[in-house]
């Protein structure tokens, strides 16, 4: 059944989450610094301040102990306060207020690959060997090419400094103030991503447009609308369907150099300063949502996948 399908996958998750949060811990205990030098600061070093700050956030208390307390309040979603980012403040609170306009920068910059690299994709598998498809071809290769940090600078320069055309940081408050401070990164963004869809929708449309059925949807007359509408894009939609999810995912992480470049106080910005200052139990949170986002972006191209094609939800209810 589909369900089974679905708690084995979410099961699954968790326990990937679990090992992910448990290295990640591993990793900030072996690294430079301490939380109690970021809580203490350039405040003296009291021993009385001391012994608070190590009961009230058990740093006196062994790794797996550490660990311990951090999985129970996670059990009752509390993702703990902030060390240094913003003291005492609830790491929930300072994750809610960074994830959004991540999610808008990543939400926007999808869209723009969709537009772009869909069409493009499909128009270079269509006219394989022919100019458009060298030209598409050849776009896609330099855009895949191009470091985007070092695109982001070109772009930031050009369309912000030079012409003034966009912003060249924050974030704009209002819907189209928000559009518009969010140009340039999506653009960014979206340039290496198109060109990954670019190449993926390309092979699928290349292998679909070849296969016998179209040969004999051509023979009966069909109009090639009704062929590339039908059978064409039809059948290349799963694996340009599941490389959108990868490219989705993709988005989620390429945000930091995005954001550090255009200043924007996306949750990329956050987890470096989190690592950069020790803030264990923001880096936690971060890494916490990230992992999710993940999942669960995976776990909806899957559960599309299966409405797609039929055989995948045969294979579904024989594995649950």
């Amino acid at each position: 059944m589909i369900a089974a399908f679905v708690i084995r996958r979410l099961g699954a998750g968790v326990v990937l989450l679990l090992v992910l949060s448990f290295l990640v811990f591993c990793l900030l205990s072996l690294s430079p610094g301490t939380p109690l030098q970021a809580l203490l600061g350039t405040r003296p070093a009291s021993p009385e301040l001391i012994h608070t700050l190590n009961t009230r956030y058990h740093l006196d208390e062994p790794f797996l102990v550490q660990y311990g307390h951090w999985l129970a309040d996670v059990a009752h979603l509390n993702l703990g306060q902030s060390i240094s980012i913003q003291s005492d403040a609830p790491v929930k609170q300072i994750l809610s207020e960074r994830v959004a306009l991540t999610a808008q920068l990543a939400c926007y910059a999808m869209l723009l690959v969709a537009v772009v690299g869909l069409p493009l994709g499909m128009v270079a598998g269509i006219r394989h060997g022919r100019r458009t498809d060298r030209a598409v071809t050849f776009g896609a290769t330099v855009a895949i090419s191009a470091p985007a940090f070092v695109l982001a600078i070109a772009l930031l320069y050009v369309f912000g400094v030079a012409f003034g055309w966009f912003p060249v940081y924050g974030t704009g408050t209002g819907f189209a103030d928000r559009v518009s401070h969010l140009t340039l990164p999506a653009v960014s963004l979206a340039t290496l991503l198109s060109a990954v869809l670019i190449r993926q929708t390309r092979a699928a449309m290349l292998s679909v447009m070849t296969q016998d059925y179209v040969a004999f949807a051509r023979l009966r007359g069909l109009s090639p609308a009704r062929i590339l509408l039908r059978y064409g894009l039809r059948n290349a939609a799963l694996p340009v369907i599941t490389s959108a999810g990868l490219i989705l995912v993709s988005a989620l992480s390429s945000t930091l150099f995005i954001e550090q470049v255009f200043s924007l106080p996306g949750i990329g910005t956050l987890l470096l300063a989190a690592v950069t200052n020790t803030d264990v139990p923001v880096v936690q949170g971060t890494v916490l949502v990230l992992g999710c986002a993940v999942i669960l972006i995976n776990l909806a191209v899957d559960l599309l996948a299966l409405a797609l094609d039929p055989r995948m939800r045969y294979s579904a209810k024989d594995g649950a």
